[in-house]
C-alpha cells in the first residue's frame, strides 16, 4: 500500500531541516515526511569536504530563526555547521521522518485527487508515496557534479586535478605546488588553508569584490553573557540583516563609494605597492554578484606573506607539469583545483507533470519567489542572493504551513497561484551575473516587474508579505478537488 503524507519535503539540507521544524511547531495536526537522496543530513555541508570549508554568511542569519546560533564563531567552519544541523534535528526528532536514500525522479499531479505522487529510486528501485503538497528544499545545483570547463591539454597534466565538490579525503598537498582556478567564495577558502602547508596560487580570469570581516562577532559573543541566548540572537541577527540590506542598497544607488570603500579595505591590508588594480578590481559594481567574505583577513595574510599568490590571466592550456597562460606565462603545479563553480539544477531535475502533462518551469512565472503560476500544491525553498539563505528559507516554510492552515479552515485542497495575464512583462528569475547563473538560468521561471511575482530581495519586506499580509489575496486561488473530469496543465506551462 502506498504511503500518504499531507506534505513530503525533498532534502534535509538546511531548508529541509528547517521544514520539518516549522511544520511541526505550525502544523502539528498535518503528517509529513523528508526524502533525502543522501546518507546523512547537512546537504552542502554534508557534501562539500575540502579544507577550510566554511559559511559564507553570518551564522546569525544562516542559522534557524527558532534555533539560536551561541558558538563564538561568527563565520563558522563545516563541521560546526553540521553540528548546528545535527543538533536541531535531534532536538526536535526529525531523524523519524527522514528517509535516507531516497532519491526524487518525478512528481505527478492528478487533479481528480488533488495529491501527488512521487517517485524516488532507493536501492536501485523505484518506490512511491503519495502527498497533498510538494515541498522541494533541494538546493539549486547538481549534487553529482560541478562545473569544470573543458581545459585543452588536461589529459596531459601528471599530476592530480580536483574538484572541491568531490574532494579526496586522502590528498597530500603539504610542500606542494597548488593552482587553484577560480576566485569565488570556494577558491577564497581554499587559498589561505592549503597555503598554511604549501604554495598557493589563485589563478582567476578576473576579480571578485571582497571583504574582510572578524570571524568572532565580539558584540553578539558579549551580549550572549547579559541576555537569554535566543532574545540576544535576535537583536544580532536584525543587526546584521539591517547592515546586509544597506550595503545592498548603497550597491544600487551609490556603486563607486562602496567599490571606493571596499577597494580601499583590500589596498590597506595588502599594503600600498601591491596591484590591487589588477588582482582585486572586478568590471563590474558591487552585489551584481556576491560579495566574498574573507574572515579574519585570512586570505590577505597568506598573500602578503608570500605563501599565495593571485594571477589574474585566461588558461591557453594544461601542459605535462602545469598551467600555460595566454600572456606565455607558465604555473608549475603538482595539483589544480578547479574551483570553477556549480551546476545549477531547478528543483533536482525532477520530472514533474500536472495530469498527464510536463511542466515547462521556465514558462511559468514565480509567485512570491516559492510556487508556480498554474502550479498547485508546490512549492520550493530559494534563499536570498543578497543576504543568508535560511532567512528566506525559514520565511518560505512559515508561510507554507499559513496556506496548510487556511486550506484546513476552508475547507479546500488545492492552491494554484493564478496569472490573469499570460503576457505580463518578464525578467529573468535571478538578476546575477555570475557564470553559474548565466549558465543555467533558462531551467528556471520568469519573474514579473511588481509584487507578487517578483523576488523581493529584502528580508524585512519579505517578513511583512509572508507572516502579516492575507493568504487568500486573489492570486493565490484555493479550490477543492477537481471532479471526475481532471483539468489540464494550462497550455502555457505545459511541454512543448
Amino acid at each position: 500500500m502506498t504511503e500518504h503524507f499531507d506534505m513530503i519535503v525533498v532534502g534535509a539540507g538546511i531548508s529541509g531541516i528547517g521544514a520539518g521544524v516549522h511544520l511541526q511547531k505550525h502544523c502539528p495536526d498535518r503528517s509529513y515526511m523528508i526524502l533525502e537522496g543522501r546518507p546523512n543530513i547537512g546537504g552542502t555541508w554534508d557534501l562539500f569536504r575540502y579544507p577550510g570549508i566554511r559559511s559564507d554568511s553570518d551564522m546569525y542569519t544562516l542559522g534557524f530563526n527558532f534555533k539560536p546560533w551561541t558558538d563564538q564563531k561568527a563565520i563558522a567552519d563545516g563541521d560546526s555547521i553540521l553540528r548546528y544541523l545535527d543538533e536541531t534535528a535531534r532536538e526536535y526528532g526529525l531523524y523519524e521522518k527522514i528517509r535516507f536514500g531516497h532519491h526524487v525522479e518525478a512528481a505527478a499531479w492528478d487533479s481528480r485527487t488533488a495529491r501527488w505522487t512521487v517517485t524516488a529510486r532507493t536501492d536501485g528501485k523505484p518506490v512511491q508515496f503519495t502527498c497533498n503538497f510538494l515541498y522541494m528544499c533541494s538546493g539549486y545545483y547538481r549534487y553529482d557534479a560541478g562545473y569544470t570547463p573543458q581545459f585543452e591539454g588536461a589529459e596531459n597534466f601528471r599530476g592530480r586535478i580536483i574538484h572541491p565538490q568531490h574532494w579526496p579525503q586522502d590528498l597530500d598537498y603539504a610542500g606542494k605546488r597548488v593552482v587553484v582556478i577560480g576566485s569565488g567564495a570556494t577558491a577564497v577558502t581554499l587559498v589561505p588553508e592549503m597555503a598554511k602547508t604549501a604554495h598557493v596560487t589563485m589563478l582567476q580570469r578576473s576579480p571578485t569584490y571582497m571583504v574582510s570581516r572578524p570571524a568572532e562577532d565580539r558584540f553578539a559573543n558579549w551580549l550572549r553573557r547579559w541576555l537569554p541566548p535566543m532574545l540576544a540572537y535576535n537583536i544580532v541577527r536584525w543587526r546584521n540583516v539591517a547592515l546586509q540590506q544597506w550595503v545592498f542598497r548603497l550597491a544600487r544607488s551609490k556603486p563607486e563609494k562602496l567599490k571606493k570603500k571596499l577597494l580601499g579595505g583590500v589596498q590597506d591590508l595588502l599594503g600600498p605597492d601591491y596591484d590591487v588594480k589588477t588582482h582585486f578590481t572586478p568590471t563590474y559594481n558591487p552585489w551584481e554578484q556576491r560579495l566574498c567574505l574573507v574572515p579574519d583577513h585570512d586570505l590577505f595574510d597568506a598573500i602578503r606573506e608570500g605563501r599565495a599568490e593571485v594571477a589574474t590571466d585566461h588558461i591557453d592550456r594544461f601542459t605535462q607539469t602545469g598551467i600555460l597562460l595566454k600572456s606565455g606565462k607558465t604555473l608549475e603545479a603538482d595539483i589544480i583545483v578547479t574551483a570553477t563553480g556549480l551546476e545549477l539544477l531547478f528543483m533536482a531535475g525532477i520530472d514533474v507533470t500536472l495530469d498527464g502533462r510536463k511542466v515547462a518551469f521556465p514558462k511559468t512565472y514565480g509567485y512570491k519567489g516559492i510556487m508556480f503560476s498554474g502550479v498547485p500544491n508546490l512549492a520550493v525553498a530559494f534563499g536570498y542572493t543578497n543576504a543568508s539563505w535560511t532567512l528566506k528559507a525559514d520565511l518560505t516554510s512559515e508561510y507554507l504551513c499559513r496556506v496548510l492552515n487556511h486550506m484546513t479552515e476552508t475547507g479546500t485542497d488545492v492552491a494554484t497561484p493564478t496569472l490573469d495575464d499570460p503576457a505580463m512583462e518578464s525578467e529573468p528569475w535571478i538578476d546575477f551575473s555570475s557564470g553559474y547563473f548565466k549558465r543555467g538560468l533558462h531551467q528556471f521561471p520568469k519573474q514579473g516587474k511588481a509584487l507578487p511575482w517578483r523576488l523581493n530581495q529584502n528580508y524585512a519586506g519579505d517578513v511583512k508579505m509572508f507572516r502579516h499580509a492575507p493568504v487568500d489575496d486573489g492570486v493565490l486561488r484555493f479550490s477543492k478537488a477537481a471532479d471526475a473530469t481532471a483539468q489540464r496543465a494550462p497550455e502555457a506551462i505545459a511541454a512543448e
